[in-house]
């Protein structure tokens, strides 16, 4: 096995164990389906992981990189150094379509595109018709501009009258 080789298949191993390390606000998500992991480095020195928080003042940043570090060292990656990078700015475009998939399961209506391809596509603060993750309802109304975190706004549906949040696009 070439060192290139190695360096890949060790690469491989540190993207499945952060598959696994959960988003402690949301923990349907993984780190991956969020898309907050934006680089991933094996050597000899170890593994290198940079991400970018959701936000810069996000209350789990340090929660997410203690983690990481636990997953990759239980699986054989250590040393482990976390970085973060503000640059460019997380985007709820980067959530994975699995990731969507499991906010709905979970009952988070999840977020539309925030960076539309068309520029004349206007910034929207108040989805419209954003249907019910339980009923599929478009009968909805947001009760208040912040849920159980700030990245999330409360809704409720008017057909099932269930509450629900959605994951705001940003």
């Amino acid at each position: 096995m070439t060192g290139g080789a190695e360096v890949n298949t060790r690469e491989q191993a540190a993207w499945a164990a952060l598959a696994t390390v959960l988003d402690p606000e949301v923990p349907v998500l993984s780190v991956c389906d969020l898309g907050i992991v934006r680089e991933v480095v094996c050597d000899a020195a170890g593994t290198q992981v940079v991400l970018t928080p959701t936000y810069s003042g996000c209350p789990a940043t340090e929660v997410i990189a203690d983690s990481v570090r636990v997953a990759l060292v239980a699986a054989g990656l250590g040393p482990v150094t976390v970085s973060h990078r503000l640059a460019p700015a997380w985007t709820t475009d980067w959530i994975s379509e699995l990731g969507r998939e499991r906010l709905l399961a979970y009952g988070i209506a999840p977020p539309g595109q925030a960076c539309g391809s068309e520029l004349s596509s206007p910034i929207r603060l108040r989805p419209r018709n954003l249907p019910c993750p339980r009923c599929g309802s478009l009968q909805t109304e947001r009760l208040s501009a912040f849920g159980s975190t700030a990245c999330k706004a409360l809704h409720r549906c008017l057909e099932c009258r269930e509450p629900f949040e959605h994951f705001k696009p940003i």
